[in-house]
């Protein structure tokens, strides 16, 4: 043991939005229970590379005894980290009919019948109609290569969003790919090496990612940028925040 710098988590003050995840370069950190854990000593350098990512100020270094800090350990700790990625991904290759499994995983594209009269009135006696171009539409079940992502127009949404704003399908739907999940009970990790690998191997037009104004959905913000950055693309990206009352707020260009 000895006397040394070390990161700090205040669990008070996480939210458990996994920006700091990504800025970790040794893989110290993870979102485990929704919020940010130290997974060992040993893989903190103690520079405190991460603390800039932190919008709630949760994280702060302290002078502490500790474990001193162990290079070559964070080498195997990283390389079983690109190993499990790489699992995953080959799993996700092998398995793209079949992306868990599950005959109802299956890659597939909706058609979907065009209205003679355009979009449906917004009445309540008319029966609004389903938007959904692809399936599935759960980020860990899409396939890396699934056919419908060539050429195509991404929607990156937090799982909340549909249920916060009403009319989700003909605002933000329509003629895209759609993709949802959570930022802050999911794996983060995963998430960014899952959309390095499909930003890197099909040609997609433009993204947008829709995510709620509390600060732990943020961090679908901060996944699709570190994704972006590893796949060496540059495709145009609009983040949009979603108000808990169901309102738009202003986009920002990325």
């Amino acid at each position: 043991m000895a006397t040394r710098k070390i990161i700090r988590i205040n669990e008070e003050l996480c939210d458990g939005c996994g920006q700091c995840v990504p800025g970790c370069a040794e893989g110290a950190l993870q979102i485990i229970d929704g919020k940010a854990k130290l997974v060992s000593e040993v893989y903190c350098d103690g520079l405190g590379a991460c603390l800039g990512d932190c919008p709630t100020g949760a994280l702060t270094l302290e002078e502490r005894e500790a474990v001193e800090f162990d290079e070559a350990a964070v080498h195997q700790h990283l390389k079983k980290m690109k190993h499990s990625t790489e699992e995953h991904q080959a799993h996700s290759h092998h398995a793209e009919k079949l992306a868990c499994g599950c005959p109802g995983s299956m890659a597939q594209s909706l058609q979907r019948e065009q209205s003679c009269c355009g979009d449906e009135d917004e009445s309540d006696d008319v029966e609004l109609k389903s938007k959904l171009a692809n399936w599935p539409v759960q980020i860990h079940l899409v396939p890396i290569h699934a056919p419908y992502l060539q050429d195509a127009r991404l929607l990156i949404a937090a799982d909340c969003v549909p249920f916060a704003f009403a009319d989700f399908h003909r605002k933000f739907v329509k003629d895209r790919i759609v993709l949802v999940g959570c930022p802050k009970l999911d794996d983060a990790n995963a998430y960014v090496a899952k959309f390095t690998e499909m930003f890197r191997h099909n040609d997609i037009r433009d993204i947008e990612v829709l995510h709620m104004e509390v600060p732990c959905c943020s961090g679908i913000v901060q996944i699709v940028k570190s994704a972006m950055e590893a796949s060496g693309k540059n495709i145009p990206v609009i983040f949009t925040q979603i108000g808990i009352h169901g309102e738009v707020m202003a986009p920002a260009f990325r």
